[in-house]
């Protein structure tokens, strides 16, 4: 339930031809660390291409444990629905699952962390992607967390 399907190198990698490749019709997407570095608002100029890119080719449904007030401007400025403090891992994949209208089998949950993002995308049976995180500067819990996700932080069966 750790390991994610699969790792990539960066979120810009995810291409809707990625996604098109492997039957996946829409994409769970965290936020802070994964879209945004942790602590900022304004994407850089590369994920707002890729994101616009993105949204032409499938449903995004945003998926965060950011407080309310923050991630609400975020939404609004992005375009995309989704909701937040998700609760991850237990909670809010199977809404976003329903809002996106796809089986789980059919949306990649994309995202920084193991033990939030890849283990609630294995739990709905979603299509788990895990990709580094944008910045190292991050919350405390978060940095002590990442040395015990270590171990898990590659593909299924191990191979890249």
């Amino acid at each position: 339930m750790l390991f994610p399907r699969a790792v990539l190198p960066s979120l810009l990698h995810l291409t809707p031809r990625w996604l098109e490749a492997r039957g996946l019709r829409g994409v769970i997407l965290d936020l802070d660390n994964t879209l945004l570095p942790y602590g900022e608002e304004d994407l850089s100029p590369e994920h707002e291409a890729w994101l616009e890119a993105l949204k032409k080719a499938v449903p995004i449904y945003l998926l965060s444990n950011a407080l309310p007030e923050r991630f609400a401007r975020l939404q609004r400025r992005l375009g995309l629905p989704g909701h937040a403090p998700a609760l991850k891992p237990w909670l809010g994949f199977r809404r976003a699952i329903k809002a996106l209208g796809l089986p789980p089998e059919a949306v990649a949950v994309v995202g920084d962390q193991v033990f939030t993002d890849v283990l609630g995308g294995n739990l709905v049976g979603a299509y788990t992607v895990l990709v580094p995180p944008l910045r190292e500067q991050e919350f405390f819990y978060t940095r002590f967390i990442r040395m015990l996700e270590a171990p898990f932080r590659q593909p299924r069966g191990g191979s890249a």
